[in-house]
């Protein structure tokens, strides 16, 4: 990473530090489950919503009962997970659709 500003540098250094400490305390609730903290969080990944849709009144997202496995991770954590959230539709651009926009524009 290449930073160039004191702004950016702290930034950077900011983020670094939060990720270590955030996957620090991943590790040490996840010690009794021998996980290391990608396993747990590619188990977590499973985690899904349905979308429900109500008719003129707009939709939001149901959570799914989590599997057996990933709720012990989410106690162990001392998460409780809502079983509904508000859902918008909001577009969303990835960087792959950013680069064929510049390039549309380009021409």
């Amino acid at each position: 990473m290449h930073v160039r500003t004191e702004k950016s540098t702290r930034a950077h250094v900011f983020t670094v530090m939060l990720a270590y400490m955030i996957a620090k305390k991943l590790k040490q609730a996840w010690f009794e489950f021998d996980l290391t903290v990608e396993e747990g969080l590619k188990q977590l990944s499973m985690l899904c919503a349905t979308e429900v849709k109500i008719k003129d009144q707009g939709s939001c997202l149901r959570i799914q009962t989590p599997s057996d496995s990933n709720a012990a991770l989410l106690k162990a954590l001392n998460i409780k997970m809502p079983s509904v959230l508000p859902h918008r539709e909001v577009p969303v651009v990835t960087r792959k659709k950013l680069q064929s926009q510049r390039k549309s524009i380009e021409k």
